[in-house]
């Protein structure tokens, strides 16, 4: 029997011919410029939601140093001069300081409560086994899935006969009771990622379960409550619904109220640059407070991945 030549044997050896593969490998080249057109179109759309949002800030900014006749010839124009008179005008004469005041009574004395308790029930849900537990935990979690509106008539009438209706300390209470909900869960699972090492070797040493709480494992949470912190202040900072419906005194309103309330005085009587003054104030607080703690909001959102 003769030997074909597709049965003959492969030459081995380093002279042998390399075999080629039935498919060839992708190029390299082809993986880099995919990566990237992918590359330049997120950086593109990052880049037009970026301008989407500062446009509008830029803007409220730069009017609120114009004057009226500016703001309607040329709304896009730099101003001709800085009118900083549109300030003191809004801060002064549309009582824009005792709505400062007002509001940073309501939301320090809610945030401080607010962070206390909740860290608390967060650290016991977290650590403590016991029965109740994931009831108790559901029922916060069903708290943040509650609509406000539904409960607006009933916290009325609660209010009122507590004899709370139309305080400051009333409506401390009423922004803490709204924010423990997502307060508690957002804590709870940040809880859960801390070592229980450092809690065990403490109870070695003899300390008690609120010494252990306050001294070491709350200076654990610090990311965690700065995070959760600064999202209870933004949301009570620009809450509006609450107020309006329990606080209707003109001498306790808050800068949301004031700021609607500016709005319709100032618009019957043509101070728009007043208006945006007032507009600006009301939102550098929240800018700055993002500004300084987003290193430490961005390691609270993350700290429990990274874990």
């Amino acid at each position: 029997m003769t030997t074909t030549e597709t049965d003959a044997p492969m030459p081995t050896g380093p002279d042998a011919p390399v075999a080629k593969t039935a498919a060839a490998a992708p190029e390299p080249s082809r993986g880099r410029r995919e990566g990237g057109i992918l590359n330049v179109f997120s950086h593109g759309v990052l880049v037009l939601w970026a301008i989407m949002v500062v446009m509008p800030l830029v803007w409220a900014v730069m009017t609120s140093f114009k004057d009226d006749r500016s703001i309607f010839s040329s709304p896009w124009a730099l101003p001709d001069a800085l009118h900083f008179d549109n300030w003191s005008r809004a801060w002064t004469q549309a009582n824009m300081s005792d709505y400062f005041l007002n509001t940073i009574l309501v939301v320090g004395g809610s945030l401080i409560g607010t962070l206390v308790l909740g860290s608390m029930a967060a650290y016991v849900l977290a650590r403590f086994d016991f029965p109740g537990n994931r009831f108790i935990y559901y029922l916060f979690i069903g708290g943040m899935s509650f609509p406000i509106m539904l409960a607006l008539v009933p916290l009325f009438y609660v209010v009122n006969n507590m004899g709370l209706l139309n305080t400051i300390h009333g409506l401390i209470l009423v922004y803490i009771a709204y924010s423990l909900p997502f307060t508690v869960f957002f804590l709870t699972a940040f809880f859960r990622t801390l070592p229980t090492s450092v809690a065990e070797a403490a109870f070695v040493d003899g300390a008690s379960h609120s010494r252990t709480f306050f001294q070491i494992m709350l200076p654990m949470a610090k990311p965690g409550l700065i995070s959760v912190g600064i999202f209870n202040f933004l949301g009570q900072w620009n809450q509006y619904m609450l107020p309006t419906v329990l606080n209707t005194d003109p001498d306790k309103h808050v800068l949301t109220q004031g700021l609607v309330q500016l709005a319709v005085s100032q618009g019957y009587k043509g101070d728009w640059s007043g208006l945006f003054a007032g507009l600006v104030m009301a939102m550098l607080p929240v800018l700055a407070a993002y500004i300084v703690f987003q290193r430490q909001v961005v390691a609270g959102l993350t700290a429990g991945a990274l874990k």
